[in-house]
Formats: C-alpha cells, structure tokens, sequence
C-alpha cells in the first residue's frame, strides 16, 4: 500500500477516549460523529492496539482497498492526543478529484466532528 494522504492534529481527548470512539463510532447516541455520505460506507477496525493505533477498512465503495491508520501519541500536555490518520491505498492512486474528497471527509470526521464530541 501507498500513503496518498496524512495529517496531524491534536485533539482534546486522552488517547483512550480517542481509541474507544474509534473503534465504538455508536457508542455515545447523543453525540454522533460518523454520518457518511451516499458514496461511502461504515468502517471496519481491521487492527487495533490499545490506546495507541487504530486502522479502518475503507470509507468509499470506489475504493474499498484503501485503509485509514490512525496513530494515538498522548500530546505534551499529557492530558490530549496528537492525533495523526494516514490514508493508505493499492496502485494505482485515485485521481485528483477523489483523493481530494477522501482526504478532505478524513478531516470532516475526525479533526471536526469527532473533535467537537470532546467540547472542542
């Protein structure tokens, strides 16, 4: 696989938390974060290291060979989680357009959504 994507960005919530909303995206019905678009589908954790790395299946039904790793650090604080994701796909990369869309729901779902679930 090649990584066609990535960003780091920290969030409120311990590693632990982040872990469990994760791979539980339901867990919490007051709070959803994980809406899809008609163009994509519910992830499945296909790897899982507590609290430190989560990988996803695939989001999109064009490309369901690509993967969404998320590292987990604790930040400096010591109280948050310098979340980083890596979109990983198979040759040959999408084109310009989806990797554009895909990159950009990544960031939707967890650097907004996810976030504010936290009170940020």
């Amino acid at each position: 696989m090649i990584e066609v994507g990535s960003r780091r960005r920290n969030q409120p919530a311990p590693p632990h938390a982040i872990f469990e909303a994760l791979v539980e995206p339901d867990r919490d019905p007051t709070r959803p974060w994980l809406l899809l678009l008609d163009d994509e589908q519910r992830p499945e954790v296909v790897e899982a290291d507590e609290p430190v790395l989560v990988v996803w299946s695939s989001l999109w039904k064009r490309r369901p060979d690509a993967r969404i790793r998320f590292e987990l650090p604790r930040d400096r604080s010591g109280f948050g989680t310098d979340l980083r994701w890596l979109l990983l796909v198979d040759e040959p990369p999408p084109d310009a357009s989806l990797l554009g869309h895909m990159r950009r729901r990544i960031n939707e779902l967890v650097n907004a959504r996810l976030r504010y679930t936290f009170g940020q």
